[in-house]
């Protein structure tokens, strides 16, 4: 295919997976469960901390750290007693196990008492002159965790060290892109053009296979290189072509 043929084919891709029900098999089902945007915030980047393993489980393990804040993110996390808190000591999920749970809420409490909403964190990290959200990622995680490292840290991803940060710019789609198709929630101020394909095993083998990149590994200079691509079919909203990736990849075993 040509670069208006590779365009054609991709844009088709989108509309046929941008629907409302892509949610019922994917992880964004979560966040959809409420209706208030901190819920929405909260819930969305603990989901997407969660995502990786089987979709299936991933939807479990999230309803259920969902049920032991009573399904109130929001209030949970600024509201919660040392005792509620100590309820996510049940929780496991792959390595991310009660400890980080707890640690996770608590850090969570920080970045709200600090800039008064969790899309702050990410606005201010954003530099004059970027063209995606690496620092602002940087300043959010740095936000997060502050100085002191614990096992938590590595269930969020640093793209300043070379990690593709997948799952941080699942929800920073989530979160940013506006589209009005209902899957998105396009709830903050970010621009759609500076958001960033979230790379995994199964979007970077369908875009080495239509020659979208070249890069072998999949991080953060091959997450750059998926983006000029990207860009030069939509440079105003770039990452709707995840759509097209992610269905080519996991529904069509393209």
């Amino acid at each position: 295919m040509n670069s208006e043929e590779l365009k054609e084919f991709l844009d088709y891709k989108v509309d046929q997976y941008n629907q409302i029900k892509f949610i019922e098999s994917d992880p964004i089902q979560i966040p959809h469960q409420f209706s208030e945007k901190e819920d929405i915030a909260i819930s969305g980047f603990i989901t997407a901390t969660l995502a990786w393993g089987q979709r299936k489980t991933i939807i479990k393990s999230a309803n259920k750290f969902m049920t032991l804040m009573g399904n109130t993110p929001f209030d949970f996390v600024m509201s919660a007693t040392d005792n509620q808190i100590k309820r996510l000591s049940l929780f496991k999920h792959r390595t991310f196990n009660g400890y980080d749970a707890k640690y996770l809420i608590q850090a969570i409490r920080g970045i709200y008492r600090e800039y008064g909403s969790f899309d702050a964190a990410f606005l201010e990290g954003i530099q004059p002159g970027d063209t995606n959200l690496c620092n602002a990622i940087v300043h959010f995680r740095n936000s997060l965790f502050g100085v002191e490292k614990t096992r938590t840290h590595k269930h969020v991803s640093d793209p300043g060290r070379g990690s593709a940060a997948k799952r941080i710019n699942m929800f920073l789609r989530w979160m940013c892109r506006k589209d009005n198709k209902g899957v998105d929630f396009g709830i903050w101020d970010i621009p759609s053009s500076l958001l960033s394909c979230p790379l995994d095993v199964h979007s970077g083998n369908v875009a080495r296979k239509l020659g979208l990149l070249s890069r072998k590994q999949n991080d953060w200079k091959a997450v750059m290189e998926l983006d000029d691509a990207l860009r030069r079919m939509d440079p105003k909203d770039p990452v709707k072509y995840d759509f097209a990736l992610f269905g080519l990849g996991v529904f069509e075993k393209f």
